[in-house]
């Protein structure tokens, strides 16, 4: 065992925090008297929680850039991330994801204020009442699923939000307007199950009526590529099936160029030796939508990815993430 304890980055929420236990748990269990220490960190997105996360440069640069500069810098050993927080269009030198957790649940599920019924939500259609997301994507499927519903631009914490919800908070806008108050939320399952707030739940969208963001539900580990001795430690808590749907999911990302206002969804499923993956891209009104899904053998997911994703291009998701494309990204 090393004389120093392994070092792991992440951010402070609460949701964070129940997922980098998880990741210390089980290099503990793969590696009986590993001192692993947490280390927290307030990230951009963290720390501004009214402008879009375009401002930051995405999801990347919001809650992931900072800990990748200290892990470079020597202070960390691994960094902990939501990998539907990490960008897949770009090459990230001297990193490398070294270990994907067991998928946890992947879809995205309703959550309403006091006093509201799934009942009465569903009966107006969306009609007179305020969702809010700050993803692009969770907008557009909710345009398509509810026509006569208003989006608005909501962020913080899963807790946070979950707490301005029921206050009936105001959310503060990026141009200093306020917007509000919500009447139910679009939040992954997976992040209620880590905070211990299901109940609130009332209702679970299945992945064919909003097919999930790339990586959702999966927590991946990264650390310095040269690093094998961490490297060596990770190995023991990577999960294939997670790792190979991530590839399959990530490439899609990759061959579409999409960028932080690109809403664009993707889920990878095995069964047996075989990937089925399924992908979509979705201007922000929901009018347009384009969707591919394909199967093959799930040993060759990138292949399977680059196929789903060229299928996109031909029947034109390049034109709908060009026309969503930031003047300033």
């Amino acid at each position: 065992m090393p004389d120093q304890p392994l070092r792991i980055g992440t951010r402070k929420s609460v949701m964070a925090l129940a997922q980098t236990d998880e990741v210390a748990r089980l290099l503990r269990s793969a590696n009986p008297g590993l001192d692993v220490e947490i280390i927290k960190f307030e990230t951009r997105g963290d720390q501004d929680q009214t402008s879009k996360l375009l401002r930051h440069g995405g999801k990347g640069g919001a809650f992931v850039a900072e800990i990748r500069q200290a892990m470079r810098a020597g202070e960390l050993q691994a960094a902990m991330h939501s990998l539907k927080d990490v960008p897949g269009n770009e090459e990230t030198p001297g990193l490398v994801i070294a270990a994907t957790l067991p998928r946890d649940a992947a879809n995205d599920s309703l959550v309403l204020r006091p006093g509201l019924s799934l009942e009465t939500f569903r009966a107006s259609r969306g009609k007179g009442f305020k969702i809010g997301t700050n993803a692009v994507r969770r907008a557009a499927y909710l345009r398509r699923l509810f026509p006569e519903v208003t989006v608005i631009h909501y962020r913080g914490a899963a807790d946070t939000r979950i707490a301005k919800l029921d206050r009936g908070d105001m959310q503060r806008l990026p141009d200093g307007g306020e917007v509000g108050p919500a009447d139910a939320l679009v939040m992954a399952r997976s992040g209620l199950e880590r905070i211990g707030m299901t109940s609130r739940i009332a209702y679970d969208f299945s992945v064919t009526e909003m097919l999930p963001s790339v990586g959702q539900g999966i927590v991946a580990v990264e650390c310095v590529e040269k690093d094998w001795l961490t490297r060596g430690y990770l190995s023991g808590i990577e999960d294939t099936s997670s790792r190979l749907c991530a590839e399959a999911e990530r490439e899609v990302l990759w061959v579409l160029n999409g960028h932080c206002n690109s809403p664009i969804a993707g889920h990878a499923t095995i069964s047996g030796n075989d990937m089925t993956l399924t992908a979509a891209v979705l201007d922000e009104t929901g009018a347009r939508f384009i969707e591919a899904s394909r199967t093959a053998a799930a040993d060759r997911p990138r292949e399977l990815g680059r196929a789903v994703g060229l299928e996109l291009l031909d029947k034109g998701a390049a034109e709908i993430i060009a026309r969503n494309r930031p003047e300033e990204h």
